[in-house]
């Protein structure tokens, strides 16, 4: 290996080694508004008795996360209507994967051939390519009643919802 493609080979191999040590250090989203920012939950009111709840994590978030804490703000907009019981009408979680390319900037320059300089390079060599995938989950839910939520099989407790994951969403750093 020459010494210019060894240098080559190094720049990529610390790019790449860079982008994961920063991808590394970002930490999931808590489960916070997503005011400020394009992550964590929303919800909006649709009619009387149903609401659109959303939670985008980035790409650190797992999906298994970022779908618990589309279910705990569901029970917490629920409580806050004033009922106990809701059910999942629609629900969905999307997965977006961005591609991250880094060039390498050091092509190998060759000798003087003929009457000029000649630039080669191999497209193997100066190109890095790295996927990060981040979820959002979306549902509609629909409030019950008591009544209602003894006759439906798919009826979740809020409360219940709020006792078992609650407890384990990660608060925002102060």
């Amino acid at each position: 290996m020459t010494s210019r493609r060894a240098a080559g080979f190094f720049a990529s191999a610390l790019a790449i080694a860079l982008t994961l040590l920063l991808a590394a250090c970002q930490t999931p989203t808590p489960y916070q508004p997503s005011l400020n920012s394009s992550f964590g939950y929303s919800d909006e009111q649709l009619g009387q008795n149903r609401y659109r709840v959303t939670f985008v994590g980035n790409s650190s978030t797992r999906r298994e996360t970022v779908e618990d804490y589309l279910l705990l703000r569901a029970a917490e907009v629920t409580r806050n209507a004033g009922a106990h019981w809701f059910l999942f009408d629609t629900r969905d979680t999307h997965r977006q994967t961005s591609y991250f390319t880094t060039f390498n900037p050091y092509p190998w320059w060759g000798a003087p051939y003929g009457f000029g300089w000649y630039w080669h390079s191999w497209p193997y060599d100066n190109f890095d390519t790295m996927a990060v995938t981040r979820y959002e989950a979306y549902a509609e839910i629909v409030l019950l009643t008591p009544e209602q939520a003894k006759k439906e099989p798919r009826a979740l407790d809020a409360d219940d919802v709020i006792a078992h994951l609650g407890p384990k969403a990660a608060q925002p750093q102060k």
